[in-house]
């Protein structure tokens, strides 16, 4: 009687330790896991540990803030574009952490695509059409980061942008309609991220008839 009472007294002692040193650990939430309590608790508590556990990791590891910062803004993402001809959307070469996206088109959310060359003296398109224009390139380019990476917080830095202006002959404003892509990637991402390099250039014509392409190169941060 006397063994099984003292041997009672000392479980209870050294249970009441374990419980002191969890309560004064300054790492308490990283030491708690099923595992560690499990001589302590029900299994249906240990069970409920480890499930939040396991959300916590699944939380941590996707961020939201940026599509949150979307929403907040109002921007609607339209479908991510597929590619036009034989080619792939993206590219990561192995061991690398730089995103080279292809050339996108002025996709509306609706699927259609706006067409026509910049140079208003000549019957074409509007500077500030031009712009609408390339932020709907934009839209679309960030659709796509947002479908290959899963968290566009996996975006590091935008590092390039580089488009192409379908425009008549005496149209010299090709970089002010590269600003509507520009402007809307500094709107969603801000310094320093958002900040890029970029070139604008003009030709005398695009695929299907569109007025702005526009490509960029990423940074990404691993999974």
């Amino acid at each position: 009687f006397f063994i099984t009472l003292a041997s009672n007294r000392l479980r209870l002692h050294s249970a009441r330790k374990r419980s002191i040193v969890f309560s004064r650990s300054p790492s308490l939430p990283n030491m708690l896991n099923a595992t560690m309590l499990r001589p302590l608790l029900s299994r249906q508590t240990a069970g409920r540990i480890s499930r939040c556990s396991a959300s916590a990791k699944q939380y941590s590891r996707r961020n939201i803030h940026i599509e949150k910062k979307i929403e907040a803004l109002g921007i609607e993402l339209p479908t991510a574009p597929l590619p036009k001809a034989n080619y792939n959307i993206v590219c990561i070469p192995p061991g690398e952490n730089t995103m080279y996206v292809s050339g996108h088109l002025p996709i509306k959310a609706d699927g259609e695509l706006i067409t026509g060359a910049l140079g208003p003296d000549n019957g074409g398109l509007t500077v500030e059409e031009g712009y609408d224009a390339a932020r709907h390139v934009g839209l679309n380019l960030i659709a796509t980061l947002k479908k290959q990476l899963g968290d566009l917080d996996r975006v590091e830095q935008i590092v390039k942008v580089f488009g192409i202006v379908n425009s008549h002959t005496d149209f010299k404003h090709q970089h002010l309609v590269m600003d509507g892509c520009s402007d809307l990637i500094m709107e969603i991402f801000d310094k320093p991220v958002g900040y890029h390099a970029r070139s604008a250039i003009g030709t005398n014509t695009l695929p299907l008839n569109v007025p702005v392409e526009i490509e960029m190169i990423v940074k990404v941060k691993p999974e």
